[in-house]
């Protein structure tokens, strides 16, 4: 894969010296659904049925120092993957206008929401928006990709793979630093509405 990363930048007179930090993976080549991978079911009963797993909330963020600044979206599709090495993975549509952005800067930062941000994911799951407009924010401390304010907790990742799967594409990170708040409380998602977390 890195083989291939370095082959793609270099077709696009991109640098591929060390002296660069990160190095964006190329987007993966698309291919259409094919008829006999098209969904046994009714997809308004999929997304019914799948809305019964609860999870929490994350915004996706990232430093597109090429494409004009901070890049970002909401994501309930994050998971852990791997203690050692330490990766994580988000799934983002192939339609997402934020993913080529983040693909460019070669990193993000995962930042989970708090019970009382709803709002901020509502804000991030706009399309074409200026989503950053009165956020607060610092660099993660390797990656320079966006930190916001007042999240129970972040991670700072660079991007490790990047995988198809169906409408979406698989991202896997490597964490690279992180931090919570001690009495952080998530924001959770359940079949269409905010909720949180009571013990």
């Amino acid at each position: 894969m890195a083989a291939t990363a370095v082959r793609y930048l270099r077709s696009t007179g991109a640098p591929t010296t060390a002296a660069e930090p990160y190095v964006a993976l190329p987007r993966p080549d698309l291919r259409a659904v094919g008829e006999d991978e098209r969904l046994p079911v009714d997809p308004g009963e999929f997304r019914r049925v799948l809305g019964h797993f609860a999870s929490g909330v994350t915004v996706v963020t990232a430093h597109d120092a090429e494409g004009g600044g901070p890049a970002g979206f909401a994501c309930q599709s994050f998971a852990s993957l791997s203690l050692d090495p330490p990766l994580v993975a988000f799934m983002v549509a192939r339609t997402s206008t934020s993913w080529p952005r983040i693909a460019r800067a070669g990193a993000f930062c995962v930042n989970v929401l708090g019970a009382h941000q709803g709002g901020l994911c509502r804000a991030f799951a706009v399309s074409g928006a200026d989503k950053f407009a009165g956020v607060g924010h610092r660099p993660a401390p390797v990656t320079g990709s966006p930190r916001l304010d007042h999240v129970p907790a972040w991670i700072d990742c660079t991007i490790r793979a990047v995988h198809t799967g169906g409408d979406h594409l698989i991202v896997v990170g490597r964490v690279e630093a992180l931090g919570a708040e001690p009495d952080g409380e998530p924001l959770l998602f359940h079949q269409g509405r905010f909720g949180r977390f009571l013990a």
